[in-house]
This record gives C-alpha cells, sequence and structure tokens, in this order.
C-alpha cells in the first residue's frame, strides 16, 4: 500500500478484495486464526476472502492452454464437463489433496474430503537437519542456530538447490558448499577436534566426507531423504483413488510438485494416470486466488470432512443415556455433554447449504445462550468427550429479553463455503444477528 501511496494511485485498504489463501486439510479454528490475524495487520473483514489452496490451483489450470499443461497431450483439456482429476498441491509445510469433477457453467464440483499431511518440501529440510545430527550431533546444531543464524540458513539455501535438482538417476558423489568455518569451530569448541575428524569419526563416514568447504555425499544419501514424504505423498494419492472412481489426471501443483523425485515417485506408483504439471507449477496458487477472488463461487460444492454438532444438555433418556452425565437443571433430569448433529461428515454441500436448529434456553432468565460447536471423525457421534471429538469453537447468542419462560432461538449454519459462517433469529423479537464465532 505504502508503494501505491508513492506512486499516487491514492488506492485505499478497503477498495481491494483480499485473498488469502490455506491449506483445505486446515481445521475451521486454524482459518479463523488467520482470518483474525488479517483483521489486525488492517485488513477489512468484510473484504477478506479465505480460499483453499487446491482449489485455487484447480481453478488457475481451467485457464491454461495444453502448451502450458506439461503432460498433457495434443488437444487436450481439462474444461470437459465430467472429466474428474486430483489436486496435488505440494508446499513447503504440507501435502494438500483433493478430487474434482468440472461441471456446467465452468463449475468445479469437490467430490471427496481433502486429505493430506505434514509432508511437503520443508519435511526434506527436517531430514537433512536429522542427516547432520548424525554426524555433529544435535547441541552442535541447535548451537549454529542460536549463535550463527546466518551460516545456518546459508547452509540450507545450499541444501535447497540439492532438494531441488537431484534426480532418481543421480548417482556417485554430490558436492555443496556448507559454511566450514562456522561449524569448524563449534567442533573445536564443542568436541576439541576439527571438523574433519569430526566427519571422520561419525557413522556416516563411509558416505559423507569433506573437502575444503564443501561436503561430499553418496546421492544414495540425499535421495534417501526423500522416502517418507514420497511414501505418505503416495499413500495419501492411493486413499483418494480408492475413494473417487473415474479419476482421469492427477495435476501436480505447487513449488515442491518441481521436485523430479516427487514425480518419478508419483509416476511410477501409478503408471496408468496421466500426470498433469503447469508450468509455474509453484505459482498456480497464486495466480488461481487472483481468479477466485473475482468468482468466488466456482466451487459449486464441497465435501463436508467432519461431523458438526453442539455441545448440549438434553433431556435425559435412561435407556440411551450413561448414568453418570445425569444432571439436575430446575427440577428437570438432564444429560450433559451430549453431541447435537448439525450436519453429517462426508456430505456434499453446495455453497451456502443452510442447515437450521431451533435451541432453547434450559434456565431461567438466561441472558446468553453458549453454545460450544465440535467436530468429530465420526458419523454419529454422542457425546463430545468421547474419542474423536474436537472442539472447534463457541457460538454466543445473546438474548434481547430474558424471561423466566422457555425461550427459542433459530439458529443457521452455513456450509459449503471456506469458512462456517453462523446467524440467530430469536423467535418472539425476531431479532437476527450474525452470531459471535470464537473459534479456538
Amino acid at each position: 500500500m505504502e508503494t501505491l501511496d508513492k506512486r499516487g494511485i491514492g488506492m485505499r485498504v478497503k477498495d481491494i478484495r483480499w485473498v488469502l489463501t490455506v491449506p483445505a486439510i486446515w481445521t475451521d479454528a486454524a482459518k479463523q486464526f488467520m482470518r483474525k490475524s488479517a483483521e489486525k495487520a488492517g485488513i477489512p473483514g468484510e473484504n477478506l476472502l479465505i480460499a483453499l489452496e487446491p482449489e485455487a490451483a484447480s481453478i488457475y489450470c481451467q485457464y491454461l492452454p495444453t502448451e502450458k499443461l506439461n503432460g498433457a497431450a495434443e488437444g487436450f483439456t481439462m474444461s470437459e464437463v465430467g472429466t474428474k482429476y486430483m489436486i496435488i498441491d505440494l508446499g513447503g509445510g504440507t501435502a494438500d489433496m483433493t478430487v474434482h469433477e468440472k461441471k456446467e457453467n465452468e463449475k468445479l464440483k469437490e467430490l471427496c474430503q481433502a486429505t493430506g499431511d505434514a509432508c511437503g518440501g520443508t519435511s526434506i529440510d527436517n531430514e537433512f537437519f536429522q542427516l547432520l545430527v548424525k554426524i555433529v550431533g544435535a547441541p552442535l546444531m541447535y548451537s549454529l542456530s542460536k549463535d550463527n543464524p546466518s551460516a545456518y540458513l546459508d547452509l540450507f539455501r545450499e541444501f535447497e538447490t540439492i532438494k531441488r535438482t537431484i534426480n532418481p538417476n543421480k548417482s556417485g558423489k554430490v558436492n555443496f558448499t556448507i559454511p566450514f568455518v562456522a561449524i569448524d569451530t563449534l567442533c573445536e569448541k564443542n568436541f576439541g577436534e576439527d571438523f574433519k575428524s569430526t566427519v571422520s569419526s561419525c557413522s556416516m563416514s563411509d558416505k559423507i566426507s569433506l573437502r575444503h568447504d564443501k561436503m561430499r555425499a553418496e546421492a544414495d544419501v540425499l535421495k534417501g531423504l526423500f522416502s517418507k514424504s514420497m511414501d505418505d505423498i503416495v499413500g495419501h494419492i492411493s486413499k483418494l483413488i480408492k475413494q473417487c472412481e473415474g479419476i482421469s489426471m492427477l495435476l501436480l501443483v505447487g513449488g515442491f510438485s518441481e521436485s523430479e523425485m516427487i514425480q518419478h515417485a508419483i509416476q511410477k506408483e501409478f503408471p496408468d494416470i496421466r500426470i498433469i504439471i503447469p508450468e509455474d507449477a509453484g505459482l498456480s496458487v497464486l495466480k488461481g486466488a487472483v481468479l477466485f477472488g473475482h468468482k468466488p463461487d466456482y466451487i459449486s460444492s464441497r465435501v463436508t470432512r467432519y461431523t458438526y454438532g453442539i455441545g448440549t444438555r438434553l433431556d435425559f433418556n435412561r435407556n440411551i443415556h450413561d448414568q453418570t452425565r445425569l444432571v439436575i437443571i430446575d427440577g428437570k433430569e438432564m444429560c450433559k455433554k451430549c453431541f447435537w448433529p448439525i450436519i453429517k461428515s462426508n456430505q456434499t454441500t453446495t455453497v451456502g447449504t443452510k442447515v437450521r436448529n431451533r435451541l432453547h434456553s434450559t434456565k431461567k432468565f438466561e441472558k446468553r445462550l453458549v453454545l460450544p460447536v465440535y467436530a468429530s471423525y465420526k458419523e454419529s457421534p454422542m457425546y463430545i468427550d468421547e474419542p474423536g471429538c474436537m472442539h472447534i469453537g463457541t457460538v454466543y447468542i445473546n438474548i434481547p429479553n430474558p424471561s423466566e419462560y422457555t425461550l427459542y432461538v433459530n439458529v443457521e449454519f452455513y456450509f459449503g463455503n471456506t469458512e462456517l459462517t453462523v446467524t440467530t433469529t430469536e423467535e418472539v423479537t425476531g431479532h437476527t444477528e450474525t452470531a459471535k464465532f470464537d473459534l479456538v
């Protein structure tokens, strides 16, 4: 904004629609945290959209010509109605995947729950760190990061080049520059010997050596750093292929997708499925987010990842409820910590799907209803504290005119968007407001 001001454009923050991208596997609480952070930074909430990263990349690829899609045959198109494909967004922190089907009117439909894990590019950095720990030990590596952060960053910047260029056919030795002086000084301080002696006496000495300011490592050692991440990614892809029939292609996006090691692992495991990698795969999410900002309804429907429900008290039923959960409220037997389902997991919800629940006060002269919202991996959970349930936030509903009588409130939950929203209407007064939804 400062740059725009200096150029005399006069653009204001509220004149811009801001799009913030997040992994599709993030929880509602994580998305809300990002929204609040953006608002704290000065971005108006009403001008902010949350975009899911694999969705943004998928939208971007709809507009690319065949020559911009590596792996596409001549005449190939992603715009044919009925086409089913998996988007595999391999970023720095996460691998994020979902399946889309091309619908009419240029819409996309999500076919299954998004899945993924923390097996993106930085997981290879973690493996490299552990390799260095085997050579010089964890205390020395932590000392390097704390006492000489510039040398530590230089080391991992150098490894970033190795990570991007190494391929499955690489053999022999791989040379890369290291902050020799910084590490040598720490070796003298911690072990009473120079860096070269430390390397010679470590368990990896037959595969790793030093030559001046360079480390020489067997290519197989460096390729092995990718093994766990590749296995995790391939496992998630296999899971989605089993869930969704008719997937005709795998669309690889994100900076980590440019790794030949990752590409080869996926091609080897799924030889019968076409693999498409767009040009500038690392920018697919960024460019797709711009398109999403212009057309937020491009994704026509999504699949719920959890069963959502409210933590509440219900009339006690001795046939189904646990006796230890019995409480007496205003002389009435109630069951505490019940899970009242709003919508079940694995349901296809169109954008703006509204689920209405009629709730009521449970005490006389209650001024505010407090509705803890929970999510569960189970389809039909009974209690909010059973395994698989998690508290994702709390809805606060103000009651304008508290009474000794039972008051009813219609609570509407909106699903199918990238974020969960809630509105409430008090029946007697008709008072409607967007409920305060504090996510944890």
